[in-house]
């Protein structure tokens, strides 16, 4: 086939959707599609055989863009949209792949070009600008009439959990849908970098530092571990400097400056050198439904993860393969505690945990669901 793949995102750099939409490439590419990707500004060529990119122009205002919602992102979508357009009129696509909102993209411009679509949902949109921003109830009751009609135009949907595919079900009942989680980064064991090198036990959080993912949370719990007698290490990789800054001083306001790290931002290459200092691995998020795909990463780390129990993350997790504790300081100090005191729970944890991944959330499960999902719901309805 050939494949348009619109992905509004700087591309490539090592963040969430990027990464998936690289994988999602790298699988059709090696299957023998051709794919052209409109892609954002930012961001370097990956080297994809078989993928050409065509890049957004880079707008005033629209560098350095944020992940999520913002009006750099408004303005860089129109510049999408044109593209888009663009190459249908120069191509002869058999099927686009709509990322997040470009399935709004598709939608208005199917009826001209007569290219399918599927919608490939990362996050649902008025569950994402409602979490950031509170939107008022009408206005996201509008967008979710919005992303419901892109489903239901689109011939099959794409999400990276269970809860994003109960909400295109919910728009589409009968629409092809198939969940492919996101997939461990972790290629071989990594050795433990310099400045990341401690004495004591290490609890470590990779990721950015945005409210939602509930850092603040974990320093607190941390902060009841300490008090309580335990030696430890919280290490935090990630987050702006403006982030970095606030969370350091919550660790000094709770008296745990001195074995509280924040290293900043580190290249997502070296995320197996840096889990391979861990004694434990945190996933603390508060809010939201799409699993974190660090948590992948994580499970393949070697080391126990304790996660917050929210469907965020028990849609993938259980207790076979994770320490769950409920989303406050008292329960995190409790499952922290726990681990560090039991070497022989962290083991088996641990290896369950790696045994789940090579079966679920491998590169090659990746390419199982979604070849799989190709050959059996789209390419009849193509013909």
């Amino acid at each position: 086939m050939r494949i348009l793949v619109l992905a509004p995102q700087p591309f490539f750099v090592p963040r969430g959707t990027p990464i998936a939409v690289r994988a999602l490439l790298e699988v059709l590419c090696s299957d023998g599609h051709e794919c052209d990707a409109v892609v954002f500004a930012e961001g370097t060529d990956p080297g994809i055989a078989g993928c050409r990119l065509f890049r957004v122009p880079a707008f005033p205002g629209t560098r350095n863009m944020p992940p999520g919602f913002s009006l750099k992102k408004v303005v860089a979508d129109i510049g999408l949209a044109w593209i888009a357009a663009g190459r249908m009129r120069r191509g002869s696509y058999d099927l686009v792949i709509a990322v997040e909102e470009a399935a709004f993209i598709a939608m208005m411009l199917r009826p001209v070009f007569k290219v399918p679509y599927i919608y490939d949902m990362d996050s649902s949109i008025p569950e994402q600008m409602d979490d950031k921003f509170g939107l008022p109830g009408w206005l996201r009751r509008w967008l979710e009439t919005v992303e419901g009609r892109a489903a239901r135009k689109s011939i099959g949907a794409l999400t990276c959990c269970r809860a994003l595919q109960s909400t295109v079900e919910g728009y589409a009942p009968g629409l092809p849908v198939q969940t492919i989680e996101d997939v461990t980064l972790i290629e071989a064991p990594g050795t433990p970098p310099a400045d990341c090198s401690f004495d004591e036990p290490v609890v470590m959080y990779i990721g950015n530092l945005e409210s939602y993912q509930g850092v603040d949370l974990l320093i607190r719990g941390f902060a009841r571990v300490a008090d309580g007698g335990h030696r430890a290490r919280l290490v935090i990789i990630g987050g702006t400097e403006a982030h970095v800054a606030a969370h350091a001083q919550l660790a000094q306001d709770l008296g745990v400056g001195d074995s509280v790290s924040l290293l900043g931002p580190r290249p997502v290459e070296r995320i197996a050198d840096y889990l391979g200092a861990a004694t434990i691995v945190a996933s603390p998020r508060t809010q939201g439904r799409n699993t974190p795909m660090k948590v992948y990463s994580y499970l393949d780390s070697g080391s126990p993860l304790i996660a917050t129990r929210l469907p965020t993350h028990t849609q993938v997790i259980d207790n076979e393969i994770a320490m769950l504790v409920d989303p406050t300081a008292e329960d995190m100090a409790r499952g922290l505690a726990e681990l560090l005191d039991a070497p022989d729970l962290r083991a088996r944890l641990a290896a369950a945990a790696r045994r789940r991944v090579a079966a679920e959330f491998s590169p090659t499960a990746y390419r199982r669901k979604l070849t799989g999902f190709l050959e059996r719901h789209v390419l009849p309805q193509l013909g």
